[in-house]
């Protein structure tokens, strides 16, 4: 048993040595060495080559042929066995291997960056439409007109009648004071017609700033006659939230009598995360689904954003604006809400699985021409929708690898590697200048360095 244990990681290590020289076969990285052709006796390859590397690891080369500690054959470098015409890392790929590996392409585009941002709302009542009515006099209520919570009620509709000894006294010194006009207007000093008319005006004044309606004025001037009640109206259309008094109560400035709601346009209180918010602004389309209406869609429009962020949740507050005239929407109804954004500035966009991530660096394989593909270090921007922003390093129309590139990437790798170890050895005297076991570079090289090669 314990000998079979031992032999499974030897195992596992065999088959992983298999298929990394498998794979280096496959996009044509070299042959194992051998001295002659199959049914000959001339040589194979009269090349001579540059060096030998590990088949397994890379960075092992040896100035003469050599196996591994597995018994593996070196494979030879050629110098002319990188991809002419091109930069470090250029991977040149028949077109049946392009097809067996699966290897997909598309074209960079250039177009504006659309998201959809999705969050849980509650529906609640405009704060700018909604009144809160109190008395401006004490009295008692008389009459209640609107008794009933969730009412409805038309702008200038009489809600309640309320009995007040103020109001009852400024109205006896309105009468006074129109009598007094009325004897003193044909009078020939000027001063007392002026004073008889400022004191008609006072009184009337007075009388509107104790709320008293237009409309009782005017029957107060036409008939002469006090009137015992004043009327509370309906500042607009809407329904009744709050009712504060009942009919015989005493009620002070202090007291609220109603609230009322118009709920022809509603907010809609949402919840969005703070990585989202560079996404959203003021007057981006919105759209909801609520339970109680399936099937319907709600549109309207982001109104504010709050400044700040919820210190538990780390969400950010955003109101939303829906119009609401058949009132369908309740307060206090939940919402699934949509915020559609779209980024207006355009930018070069490629598929998010096209852009290759290694540590800090990412980057791109571009078909330069059939079956030849170029690495390419990109900056990238924002994701979204599956599409990826690319600041710098791709135009608008070139062709982009989409799939399979982490094949290619490895081959680009070795290539680049190898590439890099040529240069040495040409600017050398001889192949004796890689002394066996010289180690190269596992990644490939950024465009600043392979410009310097």
């Amino acid at each position: 048993m314990n000998m079979n244990k031992a032999g499974a990681p030897l195992a596992v290590v065999a088959a992983l040595a298999v298929g990394l020289a498998g794979g280096y076969l496959l996009f044509g990285g070299g042959q194992p060495p051998s001295d002659t052709a199959a049914g000959g006796d001339k040589p194979a390859d009269a090349r001579k080559p540059l060096f030998y590397r590990n088949a397994m690891n890379p960075s092992v080369t040896s100035p003469v042929p050599a196996k591994d500690s597995m018994g593996m054959d070196y494979i030879p470098v050629y110098a002319d066995d990188e991809t002419a015409g091109g930069p470090a890392g250029t991977v040149k790929i028949d077109a049946t291997t392009v097809q067996n590996i699966g290897v997909r392409t598309a074209r960079a585009e250039t177009g504006p960056l659309s998201r959809a941002v999705r969050a849980v709302g509650r529906v609640d009542f405009d704060e700018t439409r909604l009144a809160r009515l109190h008395p401006k006099i004490d009295g008692w209520v008389e009459k209640l007109w609107a008794d009933k919570t969730g009412a409805r009620v038309k702008h200038n509709d009489v809600l309640l009648s309320l009995y007040s000894p103020q109001l009852v006294a400024s109205q006896e010194e309105y009468l006074l004071a129109l009598k007094n006009l009325k004897i003193l207007k044909d009078s020939p000093y000027e001063d007392i017609r002026a004073g008889a008319e400022g004191l008609v005006k006072s009184a009337r004044l007075r009388l509107e700033l104790l709320d008293m309606p237009k409309h009782q004025i005017k029957e107060l001037e036409q008939t002469g006659k006090i009137k015992r009640n004043v009327h509370i109206h309906a500042p607009f259309h809407g329904v009744v939230i709050k009712i504060g008094v009942r009919e015989g109560q005493y009620v002070t400035p202090k007291t609220e009598l109603y609230q009322v709601a118009d709920l022809s346009k509603v907010w809609v209180y949402a919840e969005v995360f703070e990585y989202e918010l560079p996404w959203i602004k003021e007057g981006d389309a919105a759209q909801i689904t609520v339970e109680g209406q399936p099937g319907r869609e709600f549109h309207g429009h982001i109104d504010y954003i709050y400044p700040y962020l919820d210190m538990k949740t780390r969400t950010a507050k955003v109101r939303l604006l829906f119009d609401n005239a058949d009132g369908a929407l309740l307060p206090e109804m939940f919402a699934n809400v949509v915020l559609r954004s779209k980024r207006s500035e355009p930018a070069v966009l490629v598929p998010a699985e096209a852009v290759v991530r290694s540590g800090t660096r990412k980057q791109i394989f571009v078909v330069t021409s059939p079956g030849k593909f170029e690495p390419r270090e990109v900056e990238v921007g924002i994701t979204s929708e599956g599409k990826t922003q690319i600041l710098k390093g791709i135009s608008a129309g070139e062709e982009v690898v989409t799939s399979a590139q982490f094949l290619i990437d490895s081959e680009s790798s070795l290539r680049e590697a190898t590439a890099k170890m040529m240069s040495n050895v040409k600017n050398d005297t001889g192949p004796e200048a890689a002394p066996e076991g010289m180690k190269m570079p596992m990644e490939s090289a950024s465009p600043t360095e392979k410009s310097h090669d």
